[in-house]
């Protein structure tokens, strides 16, 4: 197929101002003030999909932000891809922090900086141009696609799970394709096989009916603040081990083959300390950076709030206190169980000096995908073939819930063929995306659709 390969060397340019169009919408699904930019992202990849010529092509309504599905079913004997991507984004804030505007997509040194343009935008845009490719070079697809592109993947996906299950013949594929991950450096491809999950927990601590005065209460009220803090200094010990009972009763322990698979791996650790300005990491002992990252599960505080935020002093004693935490989970931990150990552990920590409530916001499954799966060989080699350079498989620890519920809900293994990088600053300001993987990104994709049908078992 290589009049595919070169109509995307040509058209490049074109599919290049294409996604940066998107990138200009400010498709934040956690804001409700966004609502209506949400629906004219959606609106934006509908006619991009009618445009290419996919068949089918639906925008459905849900209690939230927009669904998107359309198909191109040319085969009875050969496999079909769903794509799933999603176009919703984080928010940009703290604004001050980007160098440039983050929904006013700006070239530097070969990366587009934008809010999703990694995440996942970017990444998902690159299944289109490919499928684009070969219907507009008169190349019908060498297998059968499918796409499902939701908006509210950065909110926990509340509408996602029930539109599948009632949609299972829709959606029925014999294989997820994915494009939300990072590569394991750059210039080096790498297959995700394995995923975190995930329970994001908050907690709010409630103590007097109003802010006091610190010097006409301090000492004789239980500050709200002081007791958040203490609450979270018990869940972990100075060796990284998390002190929740049960926590790591399921947990899958790292086989010597496994530890061995990560040493094999080509990591800086010096390079990867000086990326984030630290001099030292830090994470449960006995295990490696990688495993800590990637195979062990963790908990970390997001957000904490209490008291007085503006500049100079104000002597108040806060009247409440809060902090969002995330928890990562490694098979074979269940989010739900572990969000009920939380909130009991919490629970057992707090005095009765105050009131504490602990919420459990959304939550996903970790994963595993067996590497002799022939969709991820025949992804490697179609990676190989385009970046001239041996895959790497790797784990990672981010959490996409949707690849264990695909698996649960439609029977199917899910392949993460990710073009990002670590750099790429995914929910942080100054976000970007190599225009070079995002060309090459387009260029894989397609050799993986003519790939696949040798690769069926």
């Amino acid at each position: 197929m290589s009049n595919v390969q070169n109509y995307i060397d040509e058209n490049i340019k074109t599919f290049e101002e294409e996604l940066f169009e998107l990138l200009r919408i400010p498709s934040i699904s956690t804001d409700s003030k966004h609502k209506g930019d949400v629906k004219e992202a959606a609106k934006f990849l509908i006619n991009q999909l009618e445009e290419i010529g996919l068949d089918n092509v639906q925008l459905h309504e849900t209690p939230g932000h927009p669904i998107i599905t359309a198909e191109r079913l040319p085969h009875d004997d050969q496999p079909t891809v769903l794509i799933y991507g999603h176009y919703d984004v984080q928010p940009s804030d703290p604004d001050d922090l980007w160098k440039t505007p983050p929904f006013e997509p700006t070239v530097i040194d070969g990366r587009v900086y934008a809010r999703g343009a990694s995440d996942d935008k970017g990444q998902s845009f690159t299944h289109i141009k490919s499928v684009q490719s070969y219907l507009k070079t008169g190349n019908e697809l060498p297998v059968n696609v499918k796409f499902i592109l939701e908006g509210e993947e950065e909110i926990g996906s509340p509408n996602l799970i029930p539109f599948i299950k009632k949609n299972k013949d829709l959606l029925s594929c014999d294989m997820v394709l994915i494009s939300d991950t990072a590569m394991f450096g750059e210039d080096q491809p790498s297959i995700t096989y394995g995923l975190r999950g995930l329970a994001y927990m908050e907690v709010h601590v409630t103590g007097p009916n109003r802010d006091l005065h610190s010097g006409l209460y301090g000492g004789a009220v239980e500050n709200p603040a002081n007791v958040l803090c203490e609450i979270i200094s018990k869940l972990k010990d100075e060796d990284g081990v998390i002190q929740i009972d049960g926590f790591y009763d399921d947990v899958e322990p790292l086989t010597p083959e496994m530890r061995e698979a990560y040493k094999a791996l080509p990591f800086d650790e010096e390079a990867y300390k000086k990326s984030i300005g630290l001099k030292a990491v830090h994470g449960e002992k006995g295990y490696s950076t990688l495993e800590r990252a990637s195979a062990r599960p963790s908990l970390d505080v997001n957000g904490l709030w209490s008291g007085y935020q503006g500049e100079g002093a104000k002597t108040v004693l806060p009247a409440t206190a809060g902090a969002k935490v995330s928890m990562r989970l490694v098979p074979d931990q269940d989010p739900d169980k572990i969000a009920e150990l939380f909130t009991k552990k919490i629970e057992s920590l707090a005095p009765d000096t105050v009131d504490v409530e602990v919420v459990s916001h959304h939550g996903g499954y970790p994963v595993v995908i067996d590497l002799d799966y022939y969709g991820l060989k025949a992804a490697a080699k179609a990676f190989g073939d385009v970046y001239d350079k041996e895959v790497l498989f790797s784990r990672e620890g981010g959490s996409i819930p949707i690849v264990a519920d695909f698996k649960k809900v439609l029977g199917v293994n899910s392949i993460l063929m990710g073009f990002g990088l670590n750099k790429d600053a995914l929910h942080s300001p100054n976000e970007s995306f190599s225009l070079k993987d995002f060309h090459r990104g387009i260029k894989t994709s397609a050799r993986f659709f003519e790939l696949l049908p040798d690769f069926v078992e």
